[in-house]
């Protein structure tokens, strides 16, 4: 438990002491997500630093919300335990509340092309797309070099890769538009008909793929939620 806690017996103020430390939420999001890799967890985590995700994960195990198994090689895995899972809809109701009731301007003033990226590779929906290896491209061409290019690899029965550095396949679409923008198409701000109508996001190649993005890319899971701010 966190150094310096509430000193309170109440059963809240322990739960906060293990649970409301900067970041610990976030990492349960992708462990509940089941992100189980270290390396993964900080793809979906690219501004917490490696030695805080590494403490953070020490103190879930310790207080019994995670637990450590050997994974390939030399690896490790992390796994919700049955206390883990009980705060799964507590996570999905506190993201839940945040889309509803957090203004969208605000959450757009937080873009971060790599946590974007991760979360439509999880969520890409394979059934729409070719039975072949499909390429995308995603270009966002106002980021710094790190952040303008991002691909997408889909292999028929194999997980969705994602990459930073060209894979060096035949890209079959390419898909541009500021970060801005696509960001609020994936948690429903803004639709991807509508971007297209006013040319803030273009479709260049595959014409099935173009055709079919709304299908296969999908939305947050925290879109279809009823908004209360604007």
């Amino acid at each position: 438990m966190a150094q310096g806690g509430y000193a309170q017996f109440c059963p809240v103020a322990m739960a906060a002491e293990v649970l409301c430390s900067r970041w610990t939420i976030v990492l349960l999001r992708e462990l509940i997500f089941g992100t189980t890799r270290f390396n993964d967890l900080r793809r979906g985590l690219p501004r917490m630093s490696p030695a805080l995700l590494s403490q953070r994960l020490k103190e879930l195990e310790a207080a019994g919300v995670i637990r450590r198994t050997a994974g390939p090689g030399n690896s490790s895995e992390y796994r919700l335990t049955a206390a883990g899972e009980e705060l799964r809809p507590i996570v999905e109701a506190m993201g839940m509340w945040g889309q509803r009731w957090i203004d969208s301007d605000l959450s757009l003033q937080h873009l971060d092309a790599q946590l974007l990226m991760w979360d439509m590779r999880r969520r890409l929906n394979l059934d729409p797309m070719p039975r072949r290896r499909s390429v995308i491209q995603f270009q966002y061409p106002e980021r710094p070099a790190t952040e303008r290019c991002w691909w997408l690899v889909v292999e028929p029965g194999e997980a969705v890769d994602l990459c930073s550095v060209d894979p060096g396949f035949d890209v079959d679409l390419y898909v541009s538009s500021d970060l801005r923008t696509m960001t609020a198409i994936w948690m429903g701000y803004d639709t991807l008909r509508g971007a297209i109508a006013s040319e803030r996001l273009t479709l260049i190649g595959d014409r099935e793929l173009a055709s079919n993005m709304q299908a296969w890319l999908g939305l947050s899971t925290l879109a279809p939620v009823e908004r209360m701010a604007s």
